[in-house]
């Protein structure tokens, strides 16, 4: 059974449509890619089965109960939703920032039980932010910021967690941590999903991939099959490069076709 799924989802921005029909599903266990050009509709529909929009039309299920009608605390430490980007002004330390993620198990005036600090410190770890633990969140770089914002989604616990493009900005080795991060956590039994770029990544680290192209999903299923070459012309107009390497796959975008990509959605807003 899907720990999370959405149904038919269909969205628009005033008049401009920005998903649909688009559905997908993720199982306790398991990484699943969400892929597609920039403006395509993949942060709409994470956010969708976050349940930070109201859609058109379509339904979210978490674990089979519909999720707008869930308590917002029982949603809040159920669903981890780690937003791309990630600028701030604010000069919190990073250990209270990462301290931020136990708020939907802590009951009202309640302070940091053990097992709230060790989540905590647990997620510093595997995020390679021990080191900054009193350092403020301002004064951070972007990579350094990139990966205490997911510290802190992991310090949650969720029984789903959803990032939008966690290792952008990020140097390779920090990169490469990442996946294997949210890897463990599904070898944990989370269900995540990651909206990914890098195809070489998508490839190595995620059980599924869900390709969006026009606001409709144009392909699901395992890296292989999804990353066709047929399926890359279509959506990203390219040709690719792939092989293996130390027994694991590698996709490399070599030149634009002479096939022209599906419409965008958006030239608008990049980040939809």
């Amino acid at each position: 059974m899907s720990i999370i799924e959405a149904q038919g989802i269909t969205h628009s921005f005033g008049t401009r449509p920005v998903l649909n029909g688009a559905a997908m599903s993720v199982e306790a266990g398991e990484v699943v890619g969400l892929i597609g050009p920039n403006g395509t509709g993949k942060t709409t529909l994470l956010r969708a089965l976050a349940g930070l929009i109201t859609v058109d039309e379509g339904t979210v299920t978490l674990e089979g109960q519909p999720l707008a009608t869930m308590a917002h605390d029982a949603r809040a430490r159920a669903v981890a939703y780690l937003a791309q980007g990630g600028e701030s002004n604010w000069a919190v330390s990073v250990e209270t920032l990462v301290g931020l993620g136990r708020l939907p198990h802590m009951g009202p005036w309640r302070g940091m039980s053990s097992s709230d600090r060790a989540a905590v410190t647990q997620a510093l770890a595997d995020c390679d932010a021990e080191s900054l633990t009193s350092r403020p969140l301002n004064r951070l770089s972007g990579g350094e910021r990139a990966r205490v914002l997911l510290a802190r989604a992991l310090a949650q616990e969720p029984k789903v967690l959803l990032a939008d493009e966690p290792v952008a900005g990020l140097d390779p080795a920090h990169a490469l941590d990442v996946m294997a991060v949210l890897r463990a956590r599904a070898c944990n039994g989370a269900g995540i999903v990651v909206v990914i770029h890098d195809l070489t990544l998508a490839a190595r680290h995620c059980d599924r991939l869900v390709l969006i192209a026009d606001g409709r999903v144009l392909a699901a299923g395992v890296p292989d099959a999804v990353l066709s070459d047929a399926n890359l012309a279509s959506a990203y107009g390219i040709r690719a490069h792939r092989g293996m390497a130390d027994g694991q796959p590698y996709v490399v975008p070599m030149a634009r076709t002479d096939v022209a990509p599906m419409a965008r959605t958006s030239k608008e807003r990049p980040d939809e």
